[in-house]
């Protein structure tokens, strides 16, 4: 499928007018879409891998974690928890490490062998190469935020001190201002009243963050959506983490809706709306990539797996819509 550039940030497949005419609500993922987290979760990331590596797998001479590297891994489908994201990386560079491999092309070959199952495909593959127990017995990952490891690192950088004990009841390690300082929000109440104008209220989130996380950085603008029908999902089981359809299915039904326009920037949400589409519950996918480091290859990731509506931004959407 060819998108049509129809202007400046607007990329569209002819077949989209007639299904938009159709859309009845929006539901918005939030990182990447309604906030731009390269400075505080993308940092997260790189400051998390590099303090483990360095304190519990005693590496000192490791490679960064860099833009290309994130979106390699979130482009295979299973990486919308950015812990996940840290936990693969981190236990790919040990390996790499251990097997005397170019960290950076060891890395993306990891990257070419992950799928949809996140952490699953990229232990199965490690494993069948180098003994990584280790480090996974140092991580103990997946588990709690509250007890995990990794977890508590990752939450400390992120959360900064006074958050993090507010949130999760003990203090930080980490003195320095909490990374989430530095989201920029991208969402504000022109474009909210804007969309409220041909939603009224059925315009809901489902995202990977916890609720208290997106109030922190949205602050007042969190009130203007649907949050009885809203998902959070990092407040609930990671059985249910995206691409899962099954919270986004709750969220469509809840706001009663015939035809619904999922906003998202990864391709977890992306398989997500595809398979609640499948689930009999029409959902159009709207691809956001101006928030990437690298828009253009990430418009043709959504090109290329059938995406039908791509944007540098959410403020395009009243455009789109026929709004303004």
């Amino acid at each position: 499928m060819t998108l049509i550039k129809k202007s400046d940030g607007i990329h569209i497949d002819d077949s989209a007018i007639d299904v938009l005419n159709k859309i009845d609500s929006i539901i918005f993922d939030c990182d990447g879409v309604l906030i731009d987290i390269t400075k505080s979760y993308d940092l997260a990331i790189i400051k998390t891998t590099r303090y483990v590596l360095e304190n519990l797998a005693k590496i000192n001479n490791s490679i960064d974690v860099d833009f290309r590297i994130i979106d390699g891994f979130k482009s295979t489908g299973g990486f919308n928890d950015e812990v996940d994201l840290t936990y693969a990386a981190i236990i790919s560079l040990v390996a790499a490490k251990k097997l005397d491999k170019d960290q950076t092309s060891f890395l993306f070959d990891v990257i070419r062998h992950a799928d949809a199952s996140g952490i699953i495909s990229v232990e199965k593959y490690l494993m069948n190469l180098v003994d990584i127990s280790e480090i996974k017995s140092k991580l103990s990952y997946p588990g709690t935020h509250q007890e995990n490891p990794l977890y508590n690192i990752f939450d400390q950088f992120f959360y900064g001190p006074k958050l993090y004990e507010k949130l999760f009841g003990s203090a930080s390690n980490f003195s320095e201002p909490g990374l989430i300082e530095q989201d920029d929000v991208i969402l504000n109440e022109k474009l909210i009243k804007t969309l409220q104008k041909k939603f009224d209220s059925k315009i809901a989130m489902v995202t990977g963050r916890g609720k208290d996380s997106v109030s922190y950085s949205l602050k007042s603008l969190l009130g203007e959506f649907d949050l009885n029908n809203s998902v959070f999902l990092e407040d609930e089981s990671r059985d249910f983490a995206k691409p899962n359809p099954k919270r986004l299915l709750d969220s469509i039904r809840g706001l009663n809706s015939i035809s619904t326009l999922y906003v998202g920037d990864s391709m977890e949400d992306f398989i997500m709306a595809k398979k609640a589409t499948d689930m009999g519950h029409p959902t159009t996918f709207c691809g956001i990539v101006g928030t990437s480091k690298n828009p253009q290859e990430k418009l043709e990731l959504f090109e290329k797996n059938g995406a039908i509506l791509v944007l540098d931004s959410i403020h395009l959407l009243p455009k789109v819509l026929n709004l303004e």
